[in-house]
């Protein structure tokens, strides 16, 4: 299938506080590291005591986010002038009764606006090149949580799907939104599917929600299919619905109807030609085509090639975690671990990408047979209530690799070689527990040396995570098939892999 436009990554959804803006530079070279473009979204709230000494969240003086806002202005255009598309932005929560947006513009001209209402809202930046995003959409209406009756696609051409809220797909579906317990529970009336249903043209992407790091693994990616990085080409993507949203991995999605990609609006046609491309990160588990959002039809792709026989030279991808570690309860002092590691292969190492959590991190040397990298990983005391990361973080890639079934892979990691068997790496996951480093570390601390079983010890190791490698007939996969879409007013593709990462594609959109 061939396609004309190219794959984009992106956190759509990086919220610097007026506290951090003295990182942007921080935040900006972590962006640049694991993405290929970056729609800031300046976040002018607090929380503030009201007089009655309850807290409550509230916009700072406009004075104060004012002079935030030119200070990203003139990091944008310094950074637009060096070549990387940057886009300024920032999040829109008004009275919280039509939910909560992210306000981004095409040039570097514009100013924020505060009006109570989205419809006020969309006034304001009619005529220009301006677009709000929903997200966390299926909280409660009037609560923060979207109202699709107040929608205007021009200015919300595309939703956010998936976020470190969870998924606002449906309510149904088996990605809850429980992490901010302070927003409740989510409803099927604001979600994304009940936008759809009452004919709302729209597409959609994932993004994180940070506010601690950008670019966090796990919390979503937006990417966009555009001829070029260019700021006018990324922004053709985004207000023509060429967009499309993963949970975690960067899986790479291709979906027409009839040669349209998704975002499009194609006729109904009787011989409609449905096309699906995917090259996963893991091994996909099934694919998806859901018409007017049921699914339509489920093609399976675990058990299609597991009984296969690998001889010989064989390409495969597998991922690579470091962290866990310390009890911060019993180590308060312990919060992180650096790694200092190079893996090497004699076949060919063909790609890498980037599971960040957090700063700290780099991926170096990057040769047809090996690569450096150093990565620090976390532990907060952080409980995820409110804006702040998960309490354990591990740093890691996604290596793919080209070489015969019968040899191995080197890691090097704290100057110790693990060499892993490819073989054995496609049949199953590895754990190497740091354990030595655990007996001595509660051995200096406390003199403990001895118990009946191995917890102590299992419990403040940190440990490397070898995941299970799948060869590339588990993650790539292409579907070519007729469809009848006259019945239909909206087709869309989910990707599910085998470790749970999701791709939602956007629509296309079937109308006379």
């Amino acid at each position: 299938m061939k396609n004309q436009y190219n794959i984009y990554w992106t956190d759509m959804h990086s919220n610097i506080h007026h506290e951090q803006i003295n990182e942007l530079e921080k935040w900006y070279e972590q962006v640049k590291a694991t993405m290929d473009f970056w729609p800031i979204a300046y976040y002018p709230y607090t929380m503030r005591k009201d007089e009655c000494g309850l807290g409550v969240e509230d916009i700072f003086p406009s004075d104060v986010i004012n002079k935030d806002w030119e200070l990203i202005r003139d990091f944008t255009n310094k950074v637009n002038q060096s070549g990387y598309p940057m886009f300024m932005g920032y999040e829109w929560q008004g009275a919280g009764l039509d939910g909560d947006h992210n306000v981004f513009f095409k040039d570097n001209q514009e100013n924020m606006a505060y009006p109570l209402r989205y419809t006020d809202l969309v006034n304001t930046f009619k005529g220009k090149d301006a677009i709000g995003i929903p997200h966390h959409l299926a909280y409660h209406q009037g609560d923060r949580g979207k109202n699709w009756s107040t929608h205007d696609e021009t200015f919300s051409p595309v939703a956010e799907i998936y976020s470190s809220h969870g998924s606002s797909e449906n309510d149904n579906g088996p990605i809850e939104m429980t992490r901010h317990v302070h927003m409740g529970p989510r409803t099927g009336k604001t979600c994304v599917e009940a936008g759809l249903n009452k004919g709302k043209k729209i597409g959609v992407i994932a993004a994180g929600d940070n506010h601690s790091c950008p670019s966090v693994y796990g919390f979503g990616y937006c990417a966009v299919l555009a001829k070029s990085p260019s700021k006018e080409d990324i922004w053709d993507a985004l207000i023509n619905r060429r967009t499309y949203g993963v949970s975690k991995d960067k899986i790479k999605l291709n979906f027409t109807i009839d040669g349209s990609e998704m975002g499009s609006i194609v006729k109904p046609n009787k011989n409609g030609k449905l096309s699906v491309k995917v090259n996963a990160s893991n091994a996909i588990d099934r694919i998806e085509i859901i018409k007017d959002n049921v699914v339509d039809i489920m093609i399976p792709h675990t058990s299609t090639w597991e009984k296969e026989e690998f001889t010989g030279k064989v390409k495969f991808k597998f991922q690579l975690e470091l962290g866990w570690g310390p009890d911060r309860r019993i180590f308060p002092d312990i919060e992180s671990r650096k790694w200092v590691g190079k893996l090497e292969t004699p076949g060919k190492l063909l790609s890498v990408e980037k599971c960040w959590s957090t700063f700290g991190q780099s991926l170096d040397h990057v040769t047809d047979h090996s690569c450096e990298f150093n990565l620090t990983s976390y532990k907060t005391t952080a409980t995820g209530k409110w804006m702040g990361p998960s309490a354990i973080t591990t740093e890691g890639f996604i290596f793919e690799i080209e070489d015969d079934i019968n040899s191995s892979v080197k890691l090097i990691i704290d100057g110790i070689e693990y060499n892993l068997s490819i073989r054995d790496i496609i049949k199953s996951s590895d754990l190497i527990p740091l354990m030595d480093e655990a007996r001595m570390l509660l051995n200096e601390t406390f003199g403990f040396n001895e118990y009946y079983r191995t917890d102590p010890w299992w419990h403040n190791a940190y440990k490397i995570k070898v995941n299970q490698a799948a060869p590339s007939i588990a993650y790539e996969r292409e579907i070519d098939m007729d469809m009848d879409t006259t019945q239909s007013n909206q087709i869309r593709v989910r990707v599910w892999q085998k470790n749970g990462a999701v791709a939602w594609s956007s629509p296309i959109f079937i109308e006379e």
